[in-house]
C-alpha cells in the first residue's frame, strides 16, 4: 500500500513539475508525526520511503555516498544521469526486518511422546529432551525437516525466510549483516522475492524519471504495451490506451503486433528443427527463462529458439517507423528491464504498476476515457500471448503441419519445473515446450496489479472477440 503511496506522490510531483521542490517532503507527508505506523516509529518509516523513493529515482540504496544527502539531491543527479547499470533490483536494508534463519523449532503441541519419533528420525542428534519436551539444537540441526514429517502430532514447524524460500534459483541470503543479499551470477530477475517480502524491503529500480524528461523534451516518446495490460484494467482495453495518451506519450502500440512476428518466425523455426531431425524445441519469449538456462541450465541452449521476443520486435518496428522515436516498454515483470537494457531498439521499460500509479498522480480515470480503436493489423492471437498455453497457441496458429506440434507447459518457474527443465534433453516428453516463469503466465507478473485470474478471462474475452 505505502509502496504505491510512494510512487503515485512522486509522479504527481513529476507532473506538477514540483520535483526537485516537495520531493524531499513525501516521507514525511505520508508518515507524519502522530499517526500510527507499523514500523516501530515514525522516523523508521520515513527512512524506509526514503530509499523506497531513490529506487524510483532510478538508484541502489548502495548509489547513497553521503546519508545526509536529500532526495532532491538524487533528483538532480537523475537528471544528469548518462550511465546506467544492468542492475535491476535493490533491497532497502532499512526495510529488511532481519527475518530469523530459516529453521525448524518445536512448538507447544509437543506430547513428549514415548515413541520420540523425532529424535529418531534425526541422524544428527539435534533432538534431545527437556522437561519431558523434544528441543532442537539449532548448532547441530542441518535443517533436513525428517522430524517434521515424522513427528505424529506435527508439533515441528517450518520457519521460513520469505524471499529466499520462494526464489528458484537460491539467489538471495543474508550477508554478515543479516540483511538479503542478491547474488547477480544466480539471479534470474523472476521477481518472485519482491511479490514474497512481507516488508516490502526488495524494490526494482525505476525510469519513471527519465521517461518523463524525454516527454517534456517534446521527443516522439511511443509505449510498446504488453498484451498482458488488457487484463489489468475493469474495464475496455480502449480506455487504457486511451489513457496512456493522456499521459503524454505521442503514441501507443500494442506488443501484439510483435508477438504476431515472433510466432511467425518460432513456426518456421520449429519446423525446420524437426526436419533436421532435433527432438524439441522450447519457447524463448520469457526473458526470466533465458536467463536461467543461461546460468544454471546451459545444456538446454540448443533446444532453446533463436527467435527474438514479441517486445525485441516491436521495438525494432517502431525504429523503423521514426529512427528517433523513444520507446518505452511496459510490462508486467522485471525480467524485461534487462531484457530491454541490453537491446538497441528499447530505451525505457515501465511496469504496470508504475502505470497506474502515473494515472493516480496524473488525476487520470481510466474508466471515463474515450474508447481508443485498437489496432486492425494485429492478430488476435498475439493478444493471447500473456496466459499460460498462449505462446504455443499463437506458434500453432502459425504452423503449416499444425497436427505434428506436441506443446508442453511449463507453468511457471519453481525447483520442480526446474528438475524436469534439466531431464529434457536426455528425454523431453512434448516438441515444443512454452516456458513462463510466473504460474499462470505473464498475467501474473511480479509488477502486475490485477487479479491474474481475472486478467486473463478478460484476454481470453479479448482474443476471442467479445
Amino acid at each position: 500500500m505505502f509502496r504505491r503511496q510512494l510512487i503515485a506522490g512522486v509522479s504527481k510531483l513529476i507532473y506538477s513539475n514540483e520535483l526537485n521542490e516537495k520531493l524531499d517532503r513525501l516521507p514525511l507527508e505520508l508518515h507524519p508525526r502522530g499517526k500510527q505506523t507499523l514500523r516501530c516509529c515514525v522516523h523508521k518509516a520515513r527512512a524506509v520511503n526514503k530509499y523506497r523513493a531513490m529506487a524510483f529515482l532510478g538508484f541502489n540504496t548502495e548509489d547513497e555516498k553521503d546519508e545526509l544527502a536529500p532526495l532532491s539531491y538524487y533528483a538532480n543527479k537523475a537528471v544528469q544521469r548518462t550511465e546506467h547499470t544492468d542492475v535491476m533490483m535493490t533491497v532497502v536494508d532499512e526495510a529488511c526486518s532481519l527475518c530469523v534463519k530459516s529453521s525448524y523449532s518445536v512448538s507447544n503441541l509437543c506430547r513428549g511422546c514415548v515413541g520420540r519419533h523425532c529424535s529418531l528420525s534425526c541422524n544428527k542428534s539435534a533432538i534431545n529432551f527437556i522437561n519431558g519436551r523434544a528441543h532442537i539444537d539449532t548448532d547441530k540441526c542441518v535443517n533436513c525437516g525428517m522430524c517434521m514429517k515424522s513427528c505424529p502430532f506435527h508439533a515441528i514447524i517450518y520457519q521460513p525466510v520469505p524471499c529466499e524460500e520462494s526464489c528458484p534459483v537460491g539467489a538471495i541470503s543474508k550477508n554478515e549483516n543479516g540483511i538479503e543479499h542478491i547474488d547477480p551470477e544466480k539471479c534470474i530477475l523472476c521477481g518472485k522475492c519482491i511479490s514474497a517480502c512481507p516488508f516490502g524491503a526488495i524494490m526494482e529500480k525505476s525510469s519513471m524519471i527519465y521517461i518523463f524528461n524525454e516527454i517534456r523534451k517534446g521527443k516522439n516518446v511511443v509505449a510498446m504495451v504488453a498484451p498482458a495490460i488488457a487484463g489489468q484494467f475493469k474495464t475496455e482495453f480502449g480506455r487504457v490506451i486511451s489513457a496512456i495518451h493522456q499521459l503524454g506519450f505521442s503514441n501507443v502500440v500494442e506488443v501484439a503486433l510483435g508477438a504476431n512476428v515472433t510466432s511467425q518466425n518460432e513456426a518456421h523455426e520449429f519446423e525446420e528443427r524437426m526436419e533436421e531431425g532435433q527432438p524439441f524445441m522450447t519457447t524463448s519469449c520469457c526473458p526470466s527463462y533465458m536467463l536461467l538456462v543461461k546460468k544454471h541450465i546451459p545444456e538446454l541452449k540448443p533446444y532453446v529458439s533463436e527467435t527474438l521476443s514479441p517486445m525485441a520486435y516491436t521495438a525494432e518496428i517502431v525504429k523503423q517507423r521514426d529512427p528517433e522515436a523513444v520507446t518505452v516498454f511496459v510490462g508486467p515483470c522485471v525480467a524485461k528491464r534487462y531484457e530491454g537494457f541490453y537491446n538497441k531498439n528499447v530505451d525505457y521499460v515501465m511496469s504496470f504498476e508504475e502505470l497506474n500509479a502515473l494515472f493516480t498522480g496524473a488525476e487520470i480515470d481510466v474508466q471515463k476515457c474515450e474508447i481508443y480503436e485498437l489496432d486492425g493489423n494485429v492478430e488476435s492471437s498475439g493478444r493471447g500471448y500473456p496466459c499460460i498455453g498462449g505462446v504455443v497457441g499463437s506458434l500453432n496458429s502459425y504452423a503449416k503441419h499444425s497436427e505434428n506440434i506436441k506443446p508442453l507447459l511449463i507453468d511457471g518457474i519453481n525447483k520442480i519445473n526446474i528438475r524436469a527443465l534439466k531431464s529434457f534433453p536426455k528425454n523431453c516428453p512434448g516438441n515444443v515446450v512454452e516456458v513462463m516463469s510466473c504460474e499462470g503466465g505473464c498475467v501474473n507478473g511480479c509488477a502486475t496489479i490485477g487479479n491474474a485470474k481475472t486478467a486473463a478471462r478478460q484476454i481470453q474475452n479479448l482474443v476471442a472477440g467479445k
